[in-house]
């Protein structure tokens, strides 16, 4: 059995990483604007995701390496998770809790399970509670999007939705499920949006519902 190349693994889990980085952006603004100091440990936790995942993007940007077999799409779909989960315990870290605990509810977020370690919700800072409900939301829709997108290379069930016309799939897959990827995040958003507005409305203060709307 000839050896995996873990060259687009990496890539694509570095590049995810970069993604994160700038996510945890958000919720460090969330706490500038609350005037709370933990918007260091955001900051923080950006800058170390955010180099990791950019060396690994870089070490390993190969042009004419990057098409996927089945077996490094499975592989980059399991690294993906582990590394996201752990970059993203981070901040948890950061505002006090043991790297197990952080990593559980990071994972909790991620999978949208909901459980928390936890306690005293109500008296967290801003941020922490805005990371927490980010992370479901961003859960809530990248299992779907992983799976549209990885269809195609996993060359399994699912892909004749994808198929119109029987010419070279490689030229002609691509588009599709970045199509379909498009139309499912705008009706998550809207729907996102939707709730967050009817949240508001029954009373909620506009952070409240923000963040119920996970």
């Amino acid at each position: 059995m000839s050896a995996i190349s873990l060259i687009p693994v990496l890539s694509v889990t570095g590049l995810l990483l970069s993604g994160l980085a700038m996510v945890m952006l958000v919720p460090a603004a969330v706490d500038v604007l609350a005037g709370d100091p933990n918007w260091q440990v955001f900051a923080a936790s950006a800058v170390i995701t955010g180099t990791i995942g950019s060396l690994l993007a870089i070490a390993m940007h190969r042009p004419n390496a990057m098409r996927m077999t089945v077996r490094q799409a499975f592989l980059t779909t399991a690294v993906v998770w582990i590394a996201m989960s752990a970059s993203s315990a981070l901040p948890f870290v950061g505002v006090g809790l043991d790297y197990d605990d952080a990593v559980f509810e990071a994972v909790s977020g991620l999978t949208t399970t909901g459980s928390t370690v936890i306690t005293g919700l109500d008296g967290l800072a801003p941020g922490v509670l805005f990371w927490r409900s980010l992370l479901q939301w961003i859960g809530g829709v990248g299992i779907v999007v992983m799976a549209i997108i990885m269809l195609p290379f996993l060359r399994v069930g699912g892909m004749q939705l994808f198929r119109t016309e029987s010419s070279d799939q490689s030229e002609k897959i691509v588009p599709r499920p970045l199509e379909l990827v498009g139309h499912i995040a705008a009706i998550y958003v809207g729907f996102s949006i939707a709730c967050m507005v009817g949240y508001a409305l029954a009373g909620m203060s506009l952070f409240d519902a923000l963040n119920h709307t996970r």
